[in-house]
């Protein structure tokens, strides 16, 4: 799926949480910045692209290690122990990015490299893709506005 999606749908969630964090800045910046981590592993993504992540790619392949429930429970349990304001926002935005992924045609293998791929009908860039960021930029923008007409 594109970025945009992703960030769509990860929007929604820190719209549902924000007002349940203390360090809500915080909040919003660790989960926007871990949507986009899971696709580091390859070239063509917004961050991938980047030279300092080409050693990664020489050893992981798209859609594996980087994109499994298995590596992002290795990076919540270290950041529980030395950042835990940052666990459950990496949680969010991560997880949320490869649970999306799952429905995608590729599909992940979600507890890499053991068990079977899982995968859906959503190509990337297709029309359903496109229809699912549509819906959840609708849904964003009627959750902002319901959630922040206090403020107006």
């Amino acid at each position: 799926m594109f970025i945009r999606t992703h960030l769509a749908v990860t929007l929604l969630a820190i719209l549902f949480f924000i007002d349940k964090v203390e360090a809500q800045y915080t909040f919003v910046i660790v989960a926007l910045i871990a949507t986009f981590l899971p696709d580091i592993d390859t070239a063509y993504s917004k961050l991938g692209k980047y030279k300092v992540f080409r050693p990664l790619q020489f050893f992981v392949r798209h859609r594996g290690f980087v994109h499994s429930f298995n590596f992002l429970f290795l990076i919540i349990l270290i950041l529980i122990l030395i950042y835990p304001v940052a666990a459950l926002p990496f949680f969010l935005g991560y997880g949320l990015h490869i649970f999306l992924d799952s429905f995608s045609i590729e599909g992940i293998k979600p507890f890499y490299p053991w068990g079977k791929t899982s995968s859906g009908k959503i190509k990337t860039g297709g029309k359903l893709e496109v229809s699912l960021f549509l819906i959840f930029v609708l849904i964003d923008l009627f959750f902002a506005v319901v959630k922040f007409s206090s403020f107006l």
